[in-house]
């Protein structure tokens, strides 16, 4: 006989079910979130592309071939309007991955929800806000540490007071994890991120005695998960252990709810593979099963990445597809309807307290530093993600870490998944030049002498040390476009270039792997003559540099020169250093859809330069087409996440300054 309706346990309620999603323009964005929201989505993760994400007009000359690629343009309040329009936003919990601009983003969900009598007090939400991430892994930071810590308390205090189911701070390990933390730098480089906000908040002085279990109630986390399952689990499970520790003991915060580990997750795209990437299904959901079935450890929202992403942009079915693996595991299984099933597990708590005594052993180095923000400026922390990040590649190219169809069971029939040019989505470049038009249109149309006054109110604000959020409302309502607002805290607090992490980064000066490579590279600079100089440069907006750092930090080991100052330069800035530096090779990494436009600009500039004779490489997530189109542009090799043998491009490039040299001779 089955259960009677009295024996059924009570099923908890499901998490939030999320897709990250955002492209091409506001008004399809808009058109997904619906689609989306139909099919059983029930909160918004707005992706915004990378000019937004920098606080740049889609107009901006580095914004060119960036605008709708990895998100949607945000350039003013008539784009967020048509973004959320039909959206009821006092019921939708509404998540928003942006960090430098994060007031400002904000600030125009506001002033919709103004417009459309949603009342502040009910806006549930999340801006991400973490720009000590940004510094360490994604790269989308403009302004220095100190002042974009400041930034981040204007928004926490102002939401405290008037958005009080808003949190206004994600402190987001997840890219941390992409960069390549170990689960002990994720614990203690996310804590030690939360530690510095909240001890800001805490001594600014800004905050009524007993409010502060308010502001530390309302932070959350936004985590990742990889493929070492139990490991994970267990990760989790520190966090929830050490944050109610440091909440209670650091911040007296004597309500239990305002301790809780509240957090969100998107599972691992860096585990994502080209080859066989329908493997990848599998992954996502193992990865999520990390972050659900621990009841006390459980995310309060997932979304889960796409199968397809290692190839390029996922199509609504590919989103769906992943929706509905979050539905199966709530909805077909009897998850919810138990308590935490790995209370009592003597080998999981061993692995959680062998975690949290790690972690703890890092937060205190940290502390010695001065804290996470000296730790940044230091480069501290960037170097010991670029170490550990050498390492995880290292393994896989050896073959002690195995990644089923890369380096193991490679044998494979072909996928009827990946056929076609509608196998990915892609966004055509007239989307570019219709938002500008659009961008231009609302320049003509708005109120000039307001602007100008609201961006002098704003100005201000960021110079006296008065909270920015309610000058940016202002300057949301009166028409000022992302790029004015940004521009205010450029010329106010000016720009930021963090560490890249590779000069300290340690030296593999052993290892039978790289001395074939180290006679080549001796070998081709002798016969040119100098010292192989090979620039690793990133072009665009683009500010995932793994990849760029890993090339980088081997071809220093292998013997080249080699010249890598980072993310955000301008096809003219390349080439003018490459020119300057009488370098043999260009390596350009792009990862956000840009590659194309980008490295064309490169070469045509190379050429009127004269300097057609030095050869360019490419890597990111290129698809087939596109990599073809790029050699009949010049260039002479494209790499993507398939590539993932290190050496073998080291010889290559090798090589091809060696062809190129013979060309020139």
């Amino acid at each position: 006989m089955g259960d009677s309706a009295d024996d059924k346990p009570k099923r908890d309620r499901p998490w939030i079910f999320r897709t990250y999603a955002g492209h091409s323009t506001a008004a399809k964005s808009n058109a997904l979130y619906r689609q989306n929201l139909a099919k059983g989505q029930t909160g918004l993760s707005i992706a915004f592309d990378l000019p937004t994400q920098t606080g740049y007009d889609s107009d901006h000359v580095l914004a060119a071939g960036e605008v709708g690629k990895v998100g949607v343009p945000v350039s003013h309040l008539g784009d967020m309007r048509t973004l959320l329009e039909g959206i009821p936003l006092a019921e939708m919990n509404t998540s928003m991955t942006i960090n430098a601009p994060a007031a400002w983003l904000l600030s125009l969900y506001i002033a919709v929800a103004d417009e459309t009598g949603a009342p502040r007090e009910k806006l549930t939400g999340t801006t991400q806000n973490d720009i000590i991430k940004e510094y360490l892994s994604r790269g989308t930071y403009v302004f220095p540490p100190g002042p974009s810590m400041r930034l981040i308390k204007d928004t926490i205090l102002f939401t405290t007071k008037e958005m009080p189911k808003w949190n206004p701070m994600n402190v987001c390990s997840y890219h941390l994890q992409e960069a390549g933390a170990t689960p002990v730098q994720e614990l203690a480089y996310a804590l030690a991120t939360a530690i510095s906000v909240l001890d800001m908040v805490k001594g600014s002085g800004e905050v009524a005695d007993g409010q502060m279990g308010e502001v530390v109630g309302r932070i959350s986390f936004f985590v990742n998960a990889g493929m070492r399952f139990i490991t994970e689990i267990c990760k989790m499970r520190a966090f929830v252990e050490m944050w109610d520790e440091i909440t209670a003991q650091r911040y007296g915060v004597t309500d239990p709810k305002q301790r809780l580990f509240r957090y969100g997750v998107q599972v691992n795209s860096l585990g994502l593979t080209e080859p066989q990437p329908e493997n990848n299904v599998y992954r996502i959901f193992l990865e999520m099963l990390a972050v659900t079935l621990s009841k006390k450890a459980r995310a309060r929202a997932v979304q889960l990445p796409a199968w397809n992403e290692a190839l390029g942009l996922p199509r609504p079915f590919d989103q769906q597809w992943s929706l509905r693996a979050q539905q199966i595991l709530a909805y077909e299984s009897d998850l919810l309807e138990y308590g935490d099933i790995f209370d009592g597990s003597v080998e999981i708590q061993k692995k959680v307290d062998a975690l949290i005594r790690q972690a703890k052993e890092e937060l205190a180095t940290i502390e010695r530093l001065g804290g996470a923000v000296a730790a940044v400026e230091m480069g501290y922390m960037k170097q010991q993600l670029v170490e550990s990040n050498t390492r995880r590649l290292e393994a896989i190219e050896r073959g002690e870490s195995v990644v089923v169809g890369v380096n193991k069971f490679t044998e494979s029939e072909p996928s009827p998944l990946t056929g076609g040019l509608d196998a990915i989505m892609t966004v055509p470049p007239e989307v570019e030049l219709e938002q500008i038009a659009r961008l231009n249109a609302w320049r003509e149309a708005r109120d000039a002498r307001a602007v100008e006054t609201a961006l002098n109110e704003l100005r201000r604000a960021a110079k006296e040390g008065v909270n920015v959020m309610p000058a940016s409302i202002a300057c949301a309502k009166a028409g000022v476009t992302t790029g004015e607002w940004g521009a205010v805290f450029r010329e106010v607090f000016g720009e930021y270039r963090a560490p890249t992490g590779v000069p300290k980064a340690a030296r593999q000066v052993g290892g039978e792997q790289l001395e074939p490579v180290r006679a080549e590279v001796e070998r081709v600079s002798q016969k040119i003559g100098r010292r192989v100089k090979f620039l690793v440069g990133k072009p665009g907006l683009d500010g995932h540099s793994n990849g760029a750092e890993q090339i980088a930090v081997r071809a220093r080991d292998v013997g080249m020169d080699v010249i890598y100052a980072g993310i955000r330069f301008t096809p003219a800035e390349l080439v003018k250093t490459a020119k300057d530096e009488g370098v043999d090779v260009i390596g350009l990494s792009i990862l956000s859809g840009s590659h194309v436009p980008l490295v064309r600009d490169v070469v045509e500039r190379m050429r009127a330069e004269g300097l057609d004779d030095v050869p360019v490489v490419v890597g990111g997530i290129v698809p087939p087409e596109d990599a073809q189109t790029l050699k009949a542009a010049g260039v002479a090799a494209v790499y993507t996440p398939k590539d993932f043998q290190i050496n073998q491009i080291m010889s290559d490039v090798i090589r091809i300054v060696e062809g190129a040299a013979g060309k020139a001779a």
